[in-house]
């Protein structure tokens, strides 16, 4: 990395456990980071305790990293930005962005899942509000927030359209125990991170079922399937599904308790309500309106996606649980593709 960039702080939008935990880990490795967060009290508590007590207690905030509820101020001295807000709130982060940017801002993101309502993937977002020209990578793999924040091994892919732009964004996050990897799929990427969210809530209403390893296992090979038809009708390389942001997301999120979406569907098997489960788990889940978008998606591009499916009548068809399971189990007999 150019010596006089990695000295110019990067700014970190969005101040819930994902945007903290790569702050603190960018300020780990050096670099002054700007944490701009939406909710004033929120970042007021931030600034006095010098930890995210909401979502991370355990992280102490190195003294590289600076809170602040100031957009302007975040991005006054930042070449690059790295977005990390939940997808519903993607647009209108670069929206409030757009005015304080500058000729040479770069931009990246770490937010997974596709835009509510229109279903696109959040690079098509990013180039409606910022234009085309703005560099732009999509940071994502098998990551849980706590365990970035505290320091342990973790690796991820950095996908853009320009291979430097990619390599100077990797740089800035490889370091310690954290790899950065570079990928010039920045749909496959994406897809990857969004769908592996959905899959997650079926593994774990089969858990929460009781149904075992041998139905988790199933979910996580057949999703991987789906997953990659969905990935390369939308522009994505098969290649790509078998790595970090593909397979490696998808396990992770499907085998471990960490994962909200994984939480969320245990809830739902066990007989919960949707509005209690979401209101226990008290963070976003991002594969409730994936859910929705990937189902349409499959639709429209009449595109095989029974697990998906199920998910999606689950959420938001009220479909119960065991009988989503019974409609899987049900499928005419075929063979393995």
């Amino acid at each position: 990395m150019n010596a006089f960039v990695a000295q110019l702080p990067i700014a970190v939008l969005g101040a819930g456990s994902w945007g903290t935990a790569l702050a603190i880990h960018l300020a780990r490795n050096g670099q002054t980071v700007w944490l701009w967060g939406h909710d004033v009290r929120h970042v007021a508590e931030l600034l006095a305790s010098r930890r995210n007590a909401r979502f991370l207690p355990g992280a102490v905030f190195p003294d590289l990293l600076h809170p602040t509820g100031d957009m302007a101020r975040a991005l006054v001295e930042a070449l690059d930005v790295l977005v990390a807000v939940p997808s519903e709130g993607f647009r209108s982060t670069l929206e409030l962005m757009a005015p304080y940017i500058g000729p040479d801002t770069r931009l990246a993101w770490a937010t997974k899942g596709f835009e509510p309502g229109s279903g696109r993937l959040l690079h098509q977002v990013a180039a409606d509000v910022l234009g085309g020209a703005v560099p732009a990578a999509v940071i994502s793999g098998p990551t849980f927030a706590r365990e970035v924040a505290a320091g342990l091994p973790a690796a991820v892919t950095v996908a853009s359209s320009s291979p430097q732009f990619a390599a100077h964004i990797a740089s800035r996050l490889h370091g310690g125990a954290f790899r950065a990897y570079t990928s010039s799929d920045v749909a496959g990427v994406e897809v990857g991170g969004a769908v592996k969210n959905v899959l997650a809530i079926a593994t774990g209403i089969a858990d929460g079922l009781g149904f075992g390893a041998n139905t988790r296992a199933a979910l996580v090979t057949r999703g991987l399937a789906e997953m990659m038809r969905l990935g390369e009708a939308l522009g994505g390389k098969r290649d790509t599904f078998m790595g970090l942001s593909g397979l490696g997301d998808l396990v992770l999120t499907c085998t471990d308790n960490q994962s909200r979406n994984r939480r969320l569907g245990l809830a739902l098997g066990r007989g919960e309500a949707l509005p209690a489960a979401l209101a226990a788990i008290g963070q976003a889940v991002e594969g409730v309106q994936t859910a929705r978008e990937v189902w349409r998606l499959a639709q429209r591009l009449h595109i095989e996606m029974p697990i998906t499916e199920q998910v999606y009548q689950v959420l938001h068809a009220g479909r119960l649980p065991r009988d989503a399971v019974t409609a899987l189990l049900n499928r005419e007999q075929k063979a393995e593709l």
